[in-house]
């Protein structure tokens, strides 16, 4: 209650509406498998690798392959393989979907290989190491640092000559006079000082138990590093105005770190331990000799990086949780997509590719029990390649949820990687369906929404399906919940069916899961601020009204039957959805009773001849 102890005026703002629910995001999907490069846990020797593995939000496939990698092949120990991450992120993007999280999938050759390139060279005493951020071949890059050389910044003022500009801790070169000095020209240890600024502004050149007072006539210039990373033919990354000295903003250890680069996407990081005690004589030698071995024996190809091993169903997909009493341990694999709320379809494009159908199930297995586990989410579950109507039905017989929708057969689509020659027939590929579909559910919520079944929809990319699914086989794989992937003579390669992987009636349809997850997950997350309210009849209408106003409006846009509100919900929360236990013990009750639209799977015409003195 306010307190009102002394006379005057008091304005107070009170509502007098119901508060409204913001409905979730029901495209967002996330996908969880073996890519060529990009964020995963890993330990190499007695250190963990980057702490940043959480998985990236991607919104175009060229975002994908800077994060994750492109389509080029991964070579686990097992062999060669087609990336089917990478190659269902460029269907889901093609085919309309808009927000891609990945959790990427990586299994080290052995406890002592995490899978990670790196280069180890002489600084002084010392070393340094270029690493790559992420296990995967893909880290043996080629890196170079360049050193970029300003112009003269030496100035004669009040009797005093300077190096204008220049802050603590910046690297010089200071030449005598008549001395030039080319960009592309090699570092010379005896020219390079670190700029030190003592407590009355009075500036020092220094290198070690080494320094020097410029006179007028020499010329100090600011030497700055560059870093080019070159990745591949169409990759080159580069770092410009990188500083060797640890009190510089552009530290070249700050901006190519370990954790937290300047650039989150960046393929190398430093591994340096750089003098920090200003008392030592290696607090200004070790940064002028770092910038010499950068410059020279730096510069080279990563080494020893590899794309690991398969990975298996159980553990390698489904991951772990993270660790509540290790904050260094993170959740990985499908776990790690369970942190994200705003998660509502997922798919492992890896699970259909096994040879063996037993992996393939349990690969199924993991993505529905992932879906059942943080029940805001339904999985797209892939068959196995090549799969006739017999192994298919068999594949399917195995599985049973409300929050699961197969989808057969495989996809053809034309081999992006291969070049096209006028001689030879341009080279295939088939691919898990996971990604297409994941796709067309984003674009049918887009542009209708959750409540329309994600069917009879354009599949997009593809020159055709591996096998012909005709109307008297989708007559044996509809009734049993299998998907069928289909060319229509005149309608083109569509979705032909919207069946969940349910044995229960009242669940039979994709729509009608996903509208509810929609509809519970909108409601769960808006009426968070009613926790610890008076339990009273105030609390009961106001989130009466709260969740009718949401239904309401679901109603309009056709997303419940009826022809009047009343006939498409009811939301009670009194009396009668309460017992005096509930109030006693803390529970308020909301009843909630919504009809939804199914989807119109036969569509029937009957059709009889008549007189025109016939009446109906």
């Amino acid at each position: 209650m306010p307190e009102y102890l002394a006379p005057g005026v008091y304005v107070e703002e009170v509502s007098f509406r119901s508060k409204s629910i913001e409905g979730v995001p029901t495209s967002t999907t996330g996908f969880a498998g073996m890519t060529r490069t990009g964020p995963v846990q890993y330990m190499y020797g007695t250190e963990r690798g980057p702490s940043s593995t959480e998985p990236r939000l991607i919104t175009s496939f060229t975002e994908f392959e800077r994060v994750y990698g492109g389509l080029e092949p991964i070579v686990p120990a097992e062999g060669e393989r087609i990336p089917y991450v990478a190659h269902a992120a460029r269907a889901f993007f093609m085919n309309g979907g808009k927000r891609l999280y990945v959790s990427r999938v990586f299994v080290p050759r052995a406890n002592n290989d995490p899978g990670v390139a790196w280069k180890t060279f002489a600084v002084g005493a010392t070393t340094a190491t270029w690493r790559a951020r992420w296990p995967g071949a893909y880290g043996s890059v080629y890196v170079e640092t360049l050193p970029v050389r300003s112009k003269n910044v030496l100035r004669e003022l009040s009797g005093q000559v300077v190096a204008q500009n220049v802050k603590p801790g910046s690297l010089v070169e200071v030449t005598a006079a008549g001395a030039t000095k080319k960009d592309d020209d090699p570092l010379t240890e005896g020219d390079l000082y670190i700029v030190q600024v003592d407590a009355n502004g009075n500036q020092t050149f220094e290198r070690g138990a080494n320094s020097v007072t410029p006179t007028s006539a020499d010329a100090v210039r600011v030497v700055e590093l560059r870093v080019r990373v070159v990745v591949d033919a169409e990759r080159v990354d580069e770092y410009d105005r990188l500083a060797v000295h640890h009190r510089q903003l552009r530290y070249i250890g700050r901006v190519l770190e370990k954790d937290d680069p300047g650039d989150e996407t960046a393929v190398v990081w430093l591994d340096f331990d750089n003098e920090t005690d200003p008392t030592t004589v290696a607090y200004t030698a070790q940064p002028v000799e770092l910038a010499l071995a950068l410059t020279t024996a730096g510069a080279g190809r990563l080494d020893h990086g590899n794309d690991g091993a398969l990975m298996e169903p159980d553990p390698d997909l489904r991951g772990d949780e993270a660790d509540p009493d290790d904050v260094h341990k993170k959740a990985t694999g499908l776990e790690a997509l369970g942190e994200i709320d705003d998660i509502a379809i997922v798919a492992a494009p890896d699970g259909g590719t096994y040879d063996d159908v037993v992996l393939s199930g349990a690969a199924a297995d993991e993505l529905i029990a992932h879906a059942e586990k943080y029940r805001y989410r339904i999985a797209v579950v892939d068959g196995p390649q090549e799969s006739s109507m017999t192994e298919i039905r068999d594949f399917r017989g195995r599985l049973d949820s409300t929050r699961a929708a197969l989808y057969h057969p495989w996809i053809e689509v034309l081999d992006p990687m291969q070049p096209r020659a006028a001689e030879a027939p341009p080279a295939r590929l088939v691919l898990p369906p996971s990604g297409f579909v994941t796709g067309i559910y984003a674009r049918s919520d887009i542009e209708r929404g959750v409540f329309k079944a994600p069917a009879n929809e354009i599949v997009r990319g593809l020159t055709r399906f591996e096998i012909n699914i005709n109307r008297a086989r989708q007559d044996v794989l509809n009734p049993e919940g299998i998907n069928a992937l289909r060319f229509l003579e005149g309608r083109g390669n569509r979705v032909w069916g919207a069946r969940t992987l349910s044995s229960d009636p009242e669940w039979k349809y994709v729509n009608v899961r996903r509208l509810f997850i929609y509809l519970e997950h909108s409601i769960d997350k808006a009426t968070q601020w009613a926790v610890f309210e008076p339990n009273n009849e105030r609390l009961w209408a106001n989130i009466r009204h709260t969740v009718e106003d949401f239904l309401l409006v679901h109603w309009k846009a056709g997303a419940l039957l009826g022809d009047k509100p009343e006939d498409a919900y009811f939301v009670r929360c009194d009396r009668t959805t309460m017992t005096q236990n509930d109030l006693d013990n803390g529970r308020m009750i909301c009843l909630i009773g919504v009809a939804p639209t199914k989807p119109a799977e036969y569509v029937i015409f009957r059709i009889g001849q008549w007189t025109a003195e016939s009446a109906i």
